[in-house]
């Protein structure tokens, strides 16, 4: 018998997911600043995301190694989480001294994200089975969001020192871990796990669904990260070659911002047509954006910045809709432990596509480099064809 959830319960995680992820990309919102606070050479978004990638896999591969997420109170270790990030934020701003304390910063806090987007998603799939993607798609949507809130607080803050912005939303996030943990009791489909034992990836991935929506959800992640740390730099290069000037976190926020909408929009659709479509087309659309960046980089400013906004609203509506595939297509038993797995996995993949566009572009300073994320849409497209 489906257990109907109480009224509030998905707004708390959706708000709680959104303060904590607003961790993510705190130091990129402000990297001008810092680089000149600490006396930095003049570097890429890259190196800052990369740092935060690498904790973030490090604390996923972690969690799954000790079925972190299967085996203990799901509200506890978001709280936990919450708190400790919000801790190493915060020392990316009163506390880093030089390159090394900045990048070891970034590193614990993409650890401690670890306990809270997959962790977000793995309460969520415990509170609702029916039109799971439906509520991924909230879930996801306030994971943009939050992705995207520190450019905003960069954008309409300018009488604020970059130190504010860092402590801003290290507070957002602590009070989202309180939220959850208060609010938020286990979910009616909750079941325990076991310990990890090595068989259990073999298990995981022994079926050919979810491999297929596995390496779908990779391409997916080639992509996605990549585009949003290099946002900047694209409306950089675009005011380069044009001769003007931008709000550049202002329309940061709102190129990755907008791909909540994105999410939440193609969750609705997803009960209709299916999570697979919805998975397909977004992939199909963001990686035409991908192949047109050479050409739309250097387009009037009217046409990028539209550009701009498509892409940022195509390339996200697929990952809820990934989560619920592997949600649906991992053993039950392992289910939070596959969701763990699968994003570690795709953010060491995220870090392969950063560095990779990051090294070329500093070497070649050419907009066709990012004709290169295009490569991610193509494999995924091809794993999900035999599903569609």
């Amino acid at each position: 018998m489906t257990k109907q959830a109480p009224a509030y319960i998905l707004p708390v995680i959706v708000v709680s997911q959104f303060a904590g992820t607003s961790l993510w990309f705190a130091g990129n919102a402000v990297l001008p600043d810092i680089q000149q606070a600490l006396h930095l050479a003049a570097t890429g978004p890259g190196a800052i995301t990369t740092a935060v990638q690498l904790g973030f896999i490090a604390g996923t591969f972690l969690f799954a190694l000790l079925s972190v997420a299967d085996r203990f109170p799901p509200g506890r270790v978001f709280l936990i989480c919450s708190l400790a990030g919000a801790a190493a934020n915060a020392g990316t701003g009163w506390l880093s001294t030089d390159m090394f304390s900045l990048m070891a910063f970034r590193f614990i806090t993409g650890f401690f994200l670890a306990g809270i987007y997959p962790i977000g998603m793995k309460i969520a799939a415990d509170w609702y089975e029916q039109g799971l993607g439906k509520v991924l798609g909230l879930l996801v949507g306030a994971l943009v969001f939050g992705t995207a809130f520190p450019h905003l607080l960069k954008g309409s803050t300018h009488h604020f020192s970059w130190q504010a912005v860092i402590a801003g939303t290290s507070v957002i996030a602590a009070g989202g871990g309180l939220l959850m943990w208060l609010l938020v009791p286990d979910g009616p489909y909750r079941r325990r796990g076991a310990a990890f034992h090595p068989g259990a990836i073999v298990q995981i991935f022994r079926g050919a669904d979810f491999r297929a929506v596995a390496t779908g959800y990779f391409g997916h992640m080639w992509e996605l990260y990549a585009f949003w740390a290099f946002v900047p730099v694209l409306l950089g290069l675009h005011a380069q070659i044009k001769g003007l000037q931008h709000n550049t976190p202002l329309w940061s926020f709102l190129t990755i911002g907008i791909g909540g909408v994105g999410c939440i929009v193609g969750g609705y659709l997803s009960q209709k047509t299916g999570n697979v479509r919805i998975a397909f087309y977004s992939l199909l659309l963001s990686g035409i954006c991908c192949c047109l960046s050479y050409f739309m980089v250097q387009a009037p400013s009217l046409p990028f910045f539209a550009f701009l906004l498509l892409w940022g609203i195509t390339v996200t509506p697929d990952s809820p809709q990934f989560s619920t595939l592997v949600a649906r297509t991992a053993p039950l038993e392992n289910k939070g432990t596959a969701l763990t797995l699968v994003t570690s996995i795709g953010f060491a993949i995220s870090i392969a596509s950063i560095e990779l566009v990051g090294y070329l572009f500093h070497h070649f300073n050419n907009p066709l480099i990012f004709t290169l994320l295009s490569l991610g849409p193509v494999i995924g497209l091809k794993a999900l064809y035999r599903m569609k």
